[in-house]
């Protein structure tokens, strides 16, 4: 299988991993729940978390995504972004699920946003007995 087929296959099972982003030049990490479109990545978060000021300062975002606890092989992906925030309404419709309903009113709540993310580059990581296989984007 390419890199990209296991890219695309990791994409599709798993949706929670780690978003990092700069606060005052330092790493923050939290987990997110992630959907994608290809390799573009989406994300709901609200308009008034740190995330979002962090990424109005600096665009730039390191996600890991794929592991699932099982073990020290785990396959999953390392991938380095660039993020924008949105309230496009037709955006928040295509990510919106009864998932985020614990969180938000619905779609048309003010105080979500999407963030988008677009991989600038991506590595599937820990595949057993190989060394981090860059995905051709």
């Amino acid at each position: 299988m390419s890199a990209k087929d296991t890219a695309l296959k990791i994409l599709d099972a798993s949706n929670v991993g780690t978003m990092a982003t700069v606060y005052k030049v330092k790493p923050h990490s939290r987990y997110m729940t992630f959907f994608h479109d290809d390799f573009t990545l989406y994300t709901a978060t609200s308009n008034d978390t740190d995330k979002v000021e962090e990424l109005e300062k600096n665009p730039y975002t390191h996600i890991l995504i794929g592991y699932d606890g099982d073990g020290v092989g785990d396959t999953y992906l390392e991938i380095f972004g660039k993020a924008t925030v949105s309230d496009d309404e037709s955006m928040k419709e295509k990510v919106w699920n009864e998932k985020l309903e614990g969180w938000f009113d619905g779609p048309d709540d003010p105080k979500l946003v999407i963030l988008k993310i677009e991989p600038e580059s991506m590595r599937v990581m820990n595949k057993k007995g190989q060394p981090p296989q860059e995905v051709t984007l």
